[in-house]
């Protein structure tokens, strides 16, 4: 069936490796490697894919044709990018750490190639099923600031050390009112692990029940990816390319890429925990469970691309003043309601 596709893939693999004498210990092993693998190709598609995506949806908000000659409707016009940064040289400024600097382009895929393993794209496919994975997931992605940082101060750049450390303000800040966000979820399922909390989802979607944590987790799932109109990591006016500027080459491209790959993590982690993961709506399950986590994923990255090419950016005091004054408060009161309204529905019984 092509619901079970992925998982009688792992199934096969796991015999043909049982059958031809491989112990399971490295018969496990063999299959996670296989998974990571799978995984990695997967993030890297899909952020090639949403470089061309957004330049069309940008294209169309504009009202222009976005990239329409390299291939057939422009579809290897990113390619065509990535061949042209492979082919540049990589400048490496004067006194830099040089170890760090040519080490951060590479690590920053690595948060989101581990958070991807815990997220469940369909029912039973998940790479690895953890009781702590929302834990988990968070405790991974605050890894990205550092890298930020370390990327901005390894350049022996003020501009760059300037941006590294926006950063950090603006990462930090807004991972807060996110965790907290998350949490009226927690509250209700009672469980930090993926799986339970989709099927938890089975009689109404969480956007129903936490409307507000749903809006607070967005707003900071926008900032958290450094996007308009939150990317003053990015200031073009005040600091160039932030903690990017002496990047170049493919050095730049991997940032550039873990953009979108940040992207697909928030808006998998809003589809899981706010509009019912791979569960179907309207009873539609003939729909294979991972094509509806796919949709609803991609329908969030789209409202991510729309509200870029909508709002213009915001001055670095609005944006930490919205963040601690208003998404906060916000995110604090949503827990209160919702643990009284826990509270009173256990009194009367429901």
């Amino acid at each position: 069936m092509v619901e079970n596709i992925f998982v009688s893939i792992a199934a096969w693999l796991r015999g043909l490796l049982g059958g031809l004498g491989v112990p399971d210990l490295w018969n496990d092993v063999i299959l996670m490697v296989v998974k990571l693998l799978a995984i990695l190709v997967f993030i890297l598609v899909n952020a090639l894919w949403l470089v061309y995506m957004e330049r069309k949806v940008a294209g169309y908000i504009q009202s222009r044709l976005g990239p329409i000659h390299v291939g057939p409707k422009g579809l290897l016009q990113t390619a065509a990018d990535i061949g042209k940064l492979l082919g540049k040289e990589i400048i490496l400024p004067k006194n830099i750490d040089l170890v760090v600097f040519l080490l951060m382009p590479v690590l920053i895929f690595v948060p989101p190639l581990v958070i991807f393993a815990v997220i469940p794209f369909g029912k039973d496919m998940v790479a690895v099923d953890m009781n702590i994975g929302v834990f988990y997931l968070i405790a991974v992605a605050s890894l990205s600031t550092i890298i930020f940082w370390a990327a901005g101060w390894s350049s022996n750049n003020k501009y760059s050390l300037v941006g590294g450390m926006r950063s950090v303000a603006q990462m930090v800040s807004y991972e807060l009112p996110l965790v907290l966000a998350l949490l009226g979820v927690i509250m209700i399922t009672g469980t930090l692990n993926m799986n339970e909390i989709v099927n938890a989802q089975k009689n109404v979607w969480f956007i129903f029940t936490q409307p507000i944590a749903f809006l607070v987790y967005f707003i900071a799932g926008v900032s958290e990816t450094n996007r308009t109109p939150f990317d003053l990591v990015e200031g073009e006016s005040e600091i160039i390319a932030g903690p990017y500027t002496e990047y170049a080459g493919m050095g730049f491209a991997m940032f550039f890429l873990a953009e979108y790959a940040n992207v697909m993590i928030v808006s998998a982690m809003c589809t899981i925990m706010f509009l019912g993961g791979w569960l179907a709506p309207f009873g539609l399950d003939f729909v294979p469970s991972w094509l509806w986590f796919f949709l609803k994923m991609y329908l969030m990255i789209f409202i991510f691309m729309w509200i870029r090419w909508t709002y213009p950016r915001i001055r670095v005091d609005q944006l930490m003043a919205f963040g601690w004054k208003v998404l906060v408060p916000l995110s604090l009161a949503n827990i209160f309601v919702t643990g009284a309204g826990m509270y009173i529905f256990r009194a009367i019984g429901w």
